[in-house]
């Protein structure tokens, strides 16, 4: 006898709750894939974009009122602010005119087309200069590709604040971008024509760059700018350039602060001479010393340096004390009629330990001068005698003051490592 096992089947309520339950999730899941596709809603085409790559500021000219529209303010109802003008002077990318690479060309590159389009604007403020300047474009200004600013001296003098307020209440400015101190016209470097890079704020944007990696410079980017202005035992600084012939510019310093106002600068050495006290790396910069009891002189270059700050209350004061080890290449000398030999090297870094610690120490005291303390030795009393600092400081203001009188004892060391080799 053949049995026949049948299938086992399903009860029909079972297969409509799991037929129920499908529907339930694609119901839910359908809406959401639907907010998903919506991620495009609010786009802008890159071509809508007014591209700024960089901008400079400077302080307008008398009578530069006249040049201005009334676009924030009418005179009878909503009269402009007193206090002098600014101008800005700004690049912006021509779409398809940018470099693309090294020996590349954009599209549409040709002989006597500029990749980028320079604009001067006059305004009370620097929101109400670039609304102007926005008035005279179809497209939407964008900040998210502006590489570097560039103030003058006169305008750095002047004052920072309002510059720091627009720039940090826009999100679009990247907290990297650079910004520095020109000594002429922050106009005349945005419309500079180096040989080496067609888009001149790019030009500037890589000399900043390379400057730090080969020990040239120390990071300055705006966002170091303004938490150096937070601390209350810090003064900001920032790049110091100017121009010189054949279109070109140069670093000439480091501009130093106090309450965002531009006070001195230093020599370009002395850049060196700071990041030897806050112990940065790499050595970039060559001093040239003379061999004692003699006529020739030699070329050394620092390559590596280390850095240490100790802080002690003596009296009732606080004094510092700074230990610079640097160490670095021979790289010239002028004559044949000495012989590097071991004495010599030691005679050397004699001599520069003795030339060094004059250039750091006069670094020191000249920012003492001013009351611009750019090495953060304020931060070292509120991180080690807290105490201390709230009693007897307390304040940005109080430590400026103090800071003009404090002891900072600077020891150095130098050390030849290598002095290169000739055939003969």
């Amino acid at each position: 006898m053949n049995i026949k096992l049948l299938p086992q089947t399903r009860p029909i309520a079972k297969i409509r709750q799991t037929t129920l339950n499908k529907l339930l999730l694609t119901f839910l899941v359908f809406p959401g894939l639907l907010i998903l596709l919506t991620g495009c809603w609010d786009r802008l085409e890159i071509e809508e974009r007014a591209l700024i790559l960089g901008i400079g500021i400077d302080m307008a000219e008398p009578g530069s009122a006249q040049e201005e529209g009334n676009i924030s303010h009418i005179d009878d109802s909503i009269p402009s602010p007193a206090g002098e003008m600014i101008k800005i002077t700004a690049q912006i990318a021509i779409p398809g005119r940018i470099p693309l690479g090294p020996g590349e060309g954009g599209g549409g590159s040709g002989p006597g087309q500029k990749p980028v389009w320079v604009l001067s604007v006059v305004g009370h403020t620097v929101d109400d200069a670039l609304n102007n300047l926005q008035q005279e474009l179809a497209d939407r200004m964008f900040y998210g590709h502006l590489r570097i600013v560039v103030v003058s001296k006169k305008f750095a003098e002047h004052g920072m604040v309002a510059l720091s307020d627009y720039m940090r209440r826009t999100p679009e400015i990247r907290r990297t971008t650079w910004m520095v101190v020109c000594e002429d016209d922050a106009e005349s470097l945005m419309k500079m024509a180096p040989q080496l890079e067609r888009v001149p704020s790019l030009y500037l944007l890589a000399t900043m760059d390379h400057s730090v990696r080969m020990g040239k410079l120390p990071n300055a980017f705006v966002g170091t700018f303004w938490v150096a202005d937070s601390a209350l035992g810090m003064e900001p600084f920032l790049p110091y350039v100017k121009l010189v012939e054949n279109g070109n510019m140069q670093i000439a310093g480091l501009a130093y602060f106090v309450n965002e106002k531009m006070v001195g600068t230093t020599e370009p050495l002395e850049i060196g001479a700071y990041m030897g006290i806050m112990g940065l790396n790499p050595g970039g910069y060559s001093a040239i010393t003379t061999i004692p009891g003699s006529d020739t002189s030699v070329m050394y270059q620092v390559t590596h340096r280390t850095s240490r700050i100790d802080m002690t209350i003596k009296n009732g004061k606080p004094e510092f004390y700074v230990k610079i080890s640097n160490e670095g290449n021979l790289r010239e000398k002028t004559s044949e009629k000495i012989r590097i030999s071991n004495r010599v090297l030691s005679e050397v870094e004699k001599q520069l330990v003795e030339n060094g610690t004059k250039t750091y120490v006069q670094l020191i005291k000249k920012t003492q001068a001013k009351s611009s303390d750019i090495f953060g030795f304020g931060e070292y009393i509120r991180a080690k005698e807290p105490a201390y600092w709230k009693k007897h400081i307390g304040t940005k203001e109080k430590w400026q003051k103090m800071y003009k009188n404090i002891d900072i004892k600077v020891e150095t060391g130098f050390q030849i490592r290598r002095i290169g080799g000739k055939t003969t």
